[in-house]
């Protein structure tokens, strides 16, 4: 009994203990089963026989993998999630911005209405006033008229002769019956005003009918994480069992060739494979990102800010992308490719490559920067050279390439380095991937090359070389998911491989 796994070593059907293995129909049998069933068969074999080597089996290999395959296909959806989770606070915090935009709107909006109104309201205010004082003036001057006239009239009748007596009280009479004609004129025109005001009808609703500010909506669509079965071999028990896991066991096997068609000059620096099979090539030349199917198809051109250097895929929603010439990174969708998150640098930056959700960034001179997926520094790891442009990370190792003194690197994740490789057939060294396994690709850009180098620096094999096609080789990718190898030319060229092991077998007779 293992913790957690139960192992039966009792035969289910006749409950004695499993001691021997049929290589003809790949079964474990107790001792009633061999008589029963297996008896005309020639390969029944001892189990303990059949157990021979067996840490070292290719259906253990593969089963280690599967669950590596699965810790990394749920790791993905656990990031998943929670970016989901991320993105819906940064909704939320949108919403809200956007309603408290809305209402400040809206009350600028009303005082500005308000304001207009009292405007008016005080123009129209003023406007009847003048027009009743006016007519008070008039009044007034009439009165004052009249006041001067019956002194004067007073007057007359005091001291003036009976001729000037009648002479005046005629002349006054006509006065005053022009002044009375005059005052009854203007009072007959005389008007009074009532100031109103008519709401606006939408006004009168938004403070009576509207009832809510607005409406929060959710709008669900499936998303469809990708989690690919691992693939379980049982073992193949004649018995074939591995003898290693070197570089030695390790082949190629080309799954597709194609050159990349521009009508302008191409310089491909970076790759990547995405998590739908699809390759995703940086041309430096133009601000785009180029996508073609495995089977060399072209799917589109993607702009991007700038000239685009180096690809990484966080997971199965989202990729990274440097520009060698601009001081930041980009977080692009992974379908629509639009910018997610702009990552402001202080230097320039070139390779980059993601392990355990944190970037590791070719960024200024003799500079590993480390940053979280929020652009958060973490960390600065030194090197040993300035002439580095690629990088790429696996489990708990960092690898990079000098391309000036044509050595591979290898540190832990905190910087400290574990071995370095420096081969005269490796010139020029760019573009590096890693495997499961830690074992290193490297492409040699003069030495026309591709080499794997074992994951303690111990051995090296090429496996390509110009007559496979490589010419000025820049850029490589290993897809541990689907263990193939996408590499690129300088100038266009583009392959793709199927990495297999290709395991020597030892042969246990039988008993």
């Amino acid at each position: 009994m293992i913790q957690n796994v139960s192992i039966s070593q009792v035969c289910e059907q006749h409950g004695e203990n499993l001691e021997w293995f049929c290589k003809t129909h790949d079964e474990v049998l107790c001792m009633v089963c061999v008589p029963l069933k297996h008896k005309a068969c020639s390969g029944v074999i001892a189990i303990r026989v059949a157990a021979t080597n067996a840490r070292e089996s290719t259906a253990l290999s593969d089963l280690e993998e599967a669950i590596d395959g699965t810790m990394r296909n749920l790791k993905q959806c656990i990031m998943n999630r929670e970016s989901a989770s991320k993105d819906i606070d940064k909704q939320e915090l949108a919403i809200k911005t956007t309603i408290l935009e809305t209402r400040t709107k809206i009350n600028c909006h009303l005082d500005k209405m308000q304001e207009k109104l009292l405007r008016d309201l005080r123009s129209t205010s003023h406007t009847c006033k003048s027009k009743y004082s006016k007519l008070f003036r008039i009044l007034e001057s009439k009165k004052e008229m009249l006041t001067k006239l019956k002194e004067q009239t007073q007057h007359m009748k005091q001291f003036s002769s009976d001729i000037q007596v009648f002479l005046g009280t005629r002349q006054v009479n006509q006065q005053i019956i022009s002044e009375v004609r005059y005052i009854k004129t203007v009072i007959g025109a005389t008007k009074d005003y009532e100031l109103k005001v008519a709401i606006h009808s939408l006004i009168e609703k938004l403070a009576n009918e509207v009832e809510d500010f607005g409406e929060i909506n959710v709008s669900e669509c499936a998303r469809k994480l990708a989690f690919r079965d691992p693939k379980i071999d049982q073992a193949q028990i004649e018995i074939n069992v591995p003898k290693s896991r070197n570089i030695s066991d390790v082949k190629l096997q080309l799954i597709k060739t194609f050159e990349i068609q521009r009508n302008s000059e191409i310089t491909i620096v970076g790759c990547a494979t995405l998590p739908n099979g699809h390759l995703l090539i940086a041309n430096s030349k133009e601000n785009r990102l180029i996508e073609y199917s495995d089977t060399g198809e072209h799917i589109r051109d993607i702009p991007v800010s700038d000239r685009p250097f180096d690809i990484t895929v966080i997971d199965t929603n989202r990729v990274c992308v440097t520009y060698s010439d601009i001081k930041f990174v980009e977080i692009l969708n992974g379908s629509t490719f639009n910018v997610e998150k702009k990552i402001s640098l202080q230097t320039l930056c070139h390779g980059i490559s993601i392990e355990d959700g944190r970037l590791y960034v070719i960024s200024g001179h003799f500079t590993i920067q480390v940053l979280d997926l929020s652009g958060r520094n973490l960390d600065f790891l030194k090197m040993p050279s300035n002439s580095v442009l690629h990088i790429t990370t696996g489990r708990d190792r960092i690898f990079y390439t000098d391309y000036d003194k044509n050595i591979l690197h290898c540190c832990s994740l905190k910087g400290y380095e574990l071995w370095h490789l420096q081969k005269k057939s490796i010139t020029r060294p760019h573009g590096v991937a890693v495997d499961t396994y830690n074992n290193v690709y490297v492409v040699g850009f003069l030495s026309h090359n591709l080499t794997i180098i074992q994951q303690d620096g111990k051995d090296s094999k090429t496996l390509l070389t110009k007559s496979d096609g490589l010419d000025n080789p820049t850029a490589v990718y290993y897809d541990k998911e689907k263990r193939t190898l996408l590499i690129c030319n300088y100038k266009g060229k583009v392959a793709l491989y199927k990495v297999i092991k290709k395991f020597s077998f030892a042969l246990i007779p039988a008993c």
